[in-house]
């Protein structure tokens, strides 16, 4: 069960307005709950005391008119639900244009599929998270404890079986909803991986058609829908099962309470009215927080994007997310409130030539920055200041930390030009980590996509293997270090260079999973498809950026 977030309330007037409005809705259905129930009883108990008609009628004016109120505020509730969520979505839609009106260069770890997926199907989601959920939330907050109150100053006993058996559903609900938010979350990641793919394709459709590969997104495209799909059926799978455990909780609560109120009636020790009453309300003790159960599945798309939501805004005006998940561009959250790659002001001259001046640059956990320009405009230059190689004034750091000259430890890279060894393709690859496990080694050569065996002999300076082949083996070095080592940061110098358009798609596809895991990819490239799977792309124009 997961409360309305307080970063909403706080900036949207719709969100305080709701919840006032709610609260009231709340009290009058909570009320008429208590007046239908003790209508009910009194009738039921004194038709069977042989009450006449004239005496009952004012006991059905209250019935009827505790169902109507019962009935109107229900109503009450769509309408407010429905208004709340169109003034919070049209809020938080008009928050988010302007804040990325404000960054035309974009906001880190918001690539520009996702904040398309946000704007569109991920704030419409919140018309399930305000028309269902929180609607049951206030009526629990609200209405159950008045129902409560209630049924143990009618019975001292049963409203202490109420309180003791009422906690089991938050139990059942807190378990289901640990699950569900995992699964949601993935499938929230799915969603934004298939606009991401499909945006993608869109944008690189002329160069796909030039080099005669659009056919082949189609296999890409199927497999990340296929993701989705099961992802989503998933997600249903936990629906129906909580459902199913929520309704048992509940039912077996009620029956608990009639049981006593039975037994304590046939043994005249309950009045008949008394245990009408009780057995009346106490459905409508259990009602909200189980409708509250079922309708989280239905709303946990919507709060999801309002989390993403905040967290974009949060980080356009400035600030750091409040509680970002896992994924992609949103690794940073598992490392701190500044664990990204800073580089502030730096100038590199080479003898009296500037090569670069005054460039700045910031990374976070999970993006890919595509380093692109001409030749000579500096790009291999920032590769080689960033591991010390090359002499510069201003400031690098990493997660707050200010490295000095030499200081590589958080980097893994490969350059330009593929250095290896006489030896075994394994040897080059786990060069200087010989010790990592041979996992290491094996997701190494699927990212960089060598399919040679790992036994396989190569020369001096990489002589029998292919450019590409070395290429690939170089790649897998330095991804072999950066998983060895937990780096932060991979630097990789044109590593799609020898390589023709496939492999290149497919070390793209692999290379966004491996930042997704909260790594920052820094690639410089002069080619289209790395930088179309890029977060943001610098270009580099000689002594500036």
């Amino acid at each position: 069960m997961k409360p309305l977030d307080p970063r909403l309330v706080g900036r949207s007037r719709a969100a305080r307005w709701f919840l006032l409005a709610g609260g009231v809705l709340a009290v009058a259905q909570a009320a008429s709950a208590v007046a239908f129930a003790w209508a009910l009883a009194a009738l039921v108990s004194g038709f069977i005391g042989g009450m006449a008609m004239p005496e009952a009628t004012p006991l059905l004016a209250v019935l009827l008119s505790a169902a109507s109120m019962r009935a109107l505020a229900a109503w009450c509730w769509d309408v407010v639900g429905s208004a709340g969520a169109m003034r919070v979505k049209a809020e938080l839609r008009d928050e988010l244009l302007r804040a990325l009106a404000t960054r035309p260069s974009g906001v880190p770890g918001f690539p520009t599929a996702r904040i398309a997926t946000l704007l569109g199907p991920g704030l419409d989601a919140l018309d399930e998270y305000f028309g269902r959920y929180l609607p049951q939330l206030v009526l629990t907050v609200v209405a159950t404890p008045i129902c409560i109150v209630a049924a143990w100053v009618a019975d001292p006993l049963s409203g202490v079986v109420l309180v003791v058996v009422l906690p089991l559903i938050p139990v059942f609900m807190a378990l289901i909803g640990m699950a569900t938010a995992a699964v949601q979350r993935r499938q929230w990641e799915s969603l934004a991986s298939l606009s991401r793919g499909f945006l993608e394709v869109v944008g690189g459709l002329s160069t796909l058609l030039l080099f005669g590969r659009a056919e082949r997104q189609v296999a890409r495209i199927r497999e990340v829908t296929d993701e989705y799909r099961a992802r989503t059926m998933r997600v249903l799978r936990i629906t129906f099962l909580s459902g199913f455990t929520l309704e048992f909780a509940a039912s077996l609560s009620v029956a608990l309470v009639a049981v006593s109120i039975g037994l304590r009636l046939v043994a005249g020790d309950l009045a008949l009215m008394t245990g009408l009453f009780v057995l009346v309300l106490a459905p409508d003790v259990f009602l909200p927080i189980r409708n509250v159960g079922a309708a989280f599945h239905a709303s946990a798309a919507g709060v999801t994007a309002s989390g993403d939501a905040l967290d974009l805004l949060a980080i356009a005006e400035g600030g750091t997310p409040h509680a970002p998940a896992a994924g992609r561009g949103d690794a940073r959250a598992a490392h701190g409130t500044d664990e990204g790659l800073r580089v502030r002001g730096m100038r590199v001259r080479r003898g009296e030539r500037v090569v670069l001046d005054g460039l700045g640059l910031e990374a976070e956990p999970g993006e890919i920055i595509a380093i692109t320009g001409e030749s000579g405009s500096g790009k291999s230059t920032l590769l080689a200041a960033l591991l010390g190689f090359a002499e510069f004034d201003g400031s690098v750091s990493i997660g707050g930390r200010v490295l000095t000259r030499g200081d590589r430890g958080s980097f893994a890279w490969a350059g330009q030009a593929p250095v290896l060894l006489a030896g075994t393709v394994a040897g080059n690859v786990r060069l200087g980590d010989e010790g990592a496990a041979p996992a290491v080694l094996e997701e190494a050569l699927r990212v960089a996509g060598v399919e040679l065996d790992p036994a396989h002999p190569v020369g001096s300076d990489g002589s029998g293997l292919s450019g590409g082949q070395a290429q690939r083996v170089a790649t897998a070095r330095a991804v072999h270090r950066l998983l060895a080592r937990d780096s932060r940061v991979l630097l990789l110098d044109e590593p799609t260079s020898a390589q023709d358009p496939q492999r290149e798609e497919e070390f793209a596809v692999r290379l966004r999973e491996l930042a997704a895991e909260g790594r920052i990819v820094l690639v410089t490239t002069h080619r289209r498809t790395l930088a179309a799977i890029a977060d943001r792309v610098l270009e580099l124009t000689g002594s500036h950026a």
